[in-house]
Parts: C-alpha cells; structure tokens; sequence
C-alpha cells in the first residue's frame, strides 16, 4: 500500500508538514510515513580527520577530535529521531490510523528516490532547516522535485485544513493530469474547485476549459471556471487571494529547447510568493 510520505527537518515549517501531511493522509485513507534524512555533507558517517593534524601533534589530540564528530553525529540522529516521535504524536491526535517512522543517512532526494514506489503523496516545507534566504526556492527542494515523479505538496508554515483548490490550468499535460487528479483522487472530494486560465478569451479557449469544467462536474464536483489576463504570476496570485482559495494545483516544470526538465518560472514566483500549499505536478 503507497502511504503519504512527510519529511520532518525540524525547520519551521515542521509542524505545518506534519498537519498538512495528517490531513491528506485521513482524505486518502492511506497510512503515513514520517521521513527524516541526516545529510551527509553536515553529519559523514566515518570523518577522516587524518589530515588536519599537523606534524608533531599527538595521537591523542586526533582521538579526541574523532570522538567529538561521533557525539556530534549521535546527537543529530537522536535529535531526528526526538522530532520523528513529536511527528507521531501529533499525528496520532491529528486522527491518523496508520503513522510510521523512518530516519535515513545521506541526502534527501536520494532517500526519497529509493522509497519512490511506496509514495502517493509526498509533503514538504518551503523552506528546509538549511535554507537562508526565504525569499528564493532552496535548490534541495528543487532537486527534489525534479527527481521524483509523485505529486509533491508544498507546504507553507501554518497548517489551514483546505475546502477550496484552485487549477492553473493552461492546457498542458501536467494541467490535464491536474483535472483527472481532481476528478479522481478523494482528497478533493466535497471542495469547491475553480479552474483559471491567463491569457486570451478565445474560442478555443473558452473550449479547453469548459470540457475541463465538464469533465469534473460528471464526478459530481461543485466547479467554476474563469479565463482572466495579466501577468500570469500575479494574475493567479491575485484571485487566490481575492476569492480566499485554500490551495493551488499546477504543473512543476516545462520544457527547454534542450528537452531538459526545469523549474518554471511561474512555478518558482508562486513557491515564493503564496502564503497557501501548492501541490505540484510532473
């Protein structure tokens, strides 16, 4: 059975990852995994530390220095493994049936690729514990996102149960994925759902959207739709917040001419600059 997956760093979003990944766990009625990876640039399991001992030094100044970095190491593992139990309670209390804990050693994408199969939902905080500027999307999340093909929500730090949801739709075949996500999945299932597109009003258009539209409502979705102009960003930003939406679908990346996967800029604003989840699609 595929669970939600939640990765816990102890940043400030921690909380919000472990609320968010709760409430999409009951909607889903599939168990929780609660991830926590040591990085294994900051935490190495073995340190050589054979070479910043200059001549002359004694072997015993080497020893201690090694010692130091293996309490250093058990310490971040038993502060993980401190912040995997927190995780649990506060999941046990959110009312999730099923929560495992897993802690692994090395980087977060490389985990996460390892345990792909076993995914249906994987959440994540904007901002890790590493991250240093708030204002830019860490390169760690991105690599993330890049690598795996599961759908991946965002969280922002402050856990709002979502009733509404929002597509960007633009007629590509992430949006597409998007609406049969919609359709389908049962953590939409009672939401109000609106579609909008940025751009022109045209015919063909008005036609992509509406077979979208009507695509929804045969799964007995309540669903609007709107076409409206501006810069897409702000555009889409801008009736989020106007209509209060609790959450953003969309696609993660596009194209370049190279036929390389990257983030896309659209994406990369609204990570930055939404104050709601945003659950990203490959």
């Amino acid at each position: 059975m595929k669970h939600v997956f939640a990765c816990v760093d102890g940043s400030a979003s921690t909380t919000a990852v472990c609320d968010y990944a709760s409430w999409a766990a009951q909607r889903l009625a599939t168990p929780l995994t609660l991830l926590h990876v040591l990085d294994e640039l900051r935490y190495p399991v073995n340190s050589d530390l054979t070479g910043t001992i200059g001549l002359g030094e004694q072997q015993q100044l080497l020893e201690q220095l090694a010692e130091l970095e293996h309490q250093r190491n058990e310490l971040a593992l038993q502060h993980g493994r401190n912040m995997l139990e927190a995780g649990h309670r506060r999941a046990i209390e959110n009312g999730v049936g099923e929560v495992f804990k897993s802690q692994r050693h090395g980087q977060l994408a490389q985990a996460l690729a390892e345990v792909e199969a076993s995914i249906r939902l994987l959440v994540v905080g904007l901002h890790g514990i590493d991250s240093n500027d708030s204002l830019r999307v860490g390169s760690q999340l991105e690599t993330l996102i890049r690598s795996l093909q599961k759908p991946t929500l965002v969280t922002p730090k402050l856990f709002r149960a979502p009733r509404s949801v929002m597509l960007a739709f633009d007629g590509s075949d992430a949006s597409r994925k998007g609406v049969k996500m919609l359709a389908e999945s049962p953590i939409f299932k009672g939401m109000q759902i609106t579609l909008v597109t940025v751009g022109q009003n045209s015919n063909e258009v008005v036609a992509a959207i509406e077979a979208a539209a009507n695509h929804l409502r045969e799964y007995r979705h309540q669903v609007d739709f709107e076409i409206i102009t501006g810069e897409v960003e702000s555009a889409l930003l801008d009736y989020q917040r106007k209509h209060h939406i609790d959450l953003i679908v969309m696609g993660a990346f596009r194209h370049s001419r190279a036929r390389q996967w990257f983030l896309g800029s659209t994406t990369r604003k609204l990570l930055q600059a939404a104050d709601v989840p945003l659950l990203l699609l490959r």
